[in-house]
């Protein structure tokens, strides 16, 4: 299985030891610890129960880029409304997607810290956020209860996935998120080189452009497609701006 629960910046090793134990229930085993408080733990082990294979085999890394650079898909957990517009659906449609995705790429799953949940900008990295609807009275879940809900809704779609929607008519796997920084990073190079300028003055031009590109999940193709597209249109510029060859004189 090609996806990957990641918790980001996890406060106490319980919850990580009982988010661990509800991956396994579901047949997930790869677990990726973002700048943990405090990791590995005695509190971890206890609360992992069964699934002490899952914490030995957890990967323990600096920050989220690094956590999801291989993934072709994204999807972020959160409780809150954003002022920029983000596609947001619930576990089981968000489950089909993962299924799917999975079939050819990895896919990372993230859950934030307990009290703060994901920061925008690690939110900004993400194709998809997923939210968990509750009760109106009392709203309030836990980071292993969370990881819980979706894990159980990704089992269940990767049991029918011969039904699930899928991308496209082949298994092409999805950009990475790795390729779609390269991508930002030369879309924003070309837009400087054309002069193109957020007019509105609110600085936000980049991150809506992000959130556009993030919210078509581009499989590798499509991204090749579009690098190929402003590498095109820098070569134009270059072009452009050198100065003219003299004319070859009329022989005599």
């Amino acid at each position: 299985m090609s996806i990957r629960i990641v918790l980001v910046g996890t406060s106490h090793p319980g919850n990580i030891g009982a988010a661990a134990r509800a991956m396994k229930t579901m047949g997930m085993e790869s677990l990726y610890l973002v700048a943990p408080e405090r990791f590995p733990a005695t509190e971890a082990t206890v609360m992992a129960a069964g699934a002490h294979d899952v914490l030995q085999n957890a990967r323990v890394v600096p920050d989220v880029r690094t956590a999801i650079a291989d993934c072709g898909l994204v999807v972020g957990t959160t409780a809150r409304g954003r002022h920029l517009s983000w596609r947001i659906v619930e576990p089981r449609a968000a489950a089909l997607e993962i299924a799917a995705a999975s079939q050819a790429s990895e896919v990372a799953i993230l859950f934030g810290a307990e009290r703060t949940g994901l920061q925008n900008d690690e939110l900004q990295l993400c194709h998809t956020l997923l939210t968990i609807p509750t009760g109106a009275v009392y709203t309030s879940l836990n980071l292993a209860m969370a990881v819980q809900v979706i894990a159980y809704e990704v089992c269940l779609a990767l049991r029918d996935r011969d039904t699930a929607v899928t991308r496209g008519e082949g298994p092409v796997p999805l950009a990475s998120a790795a390729d779609m920084e390269k991508f930002y990073s030369q879309l924003e190079q070309v837009l400087d080189e054309i002069d193109f300028k957020d007019r509105t003055g609110s600085g936000h031009l980049m991150a809506r452009l992000r959130r556009l590109f993030q919210r078509t999940v581009l499989d590798q193709n499509e991204n090749n497609i579009l690098r190929g597209i402003l590498t095109a249109v820098q070569g134009k510029r270059r072009r452009a701006g050198e100065p003219h060859a003299p004319k070859a004189e009329s022989p005599p």
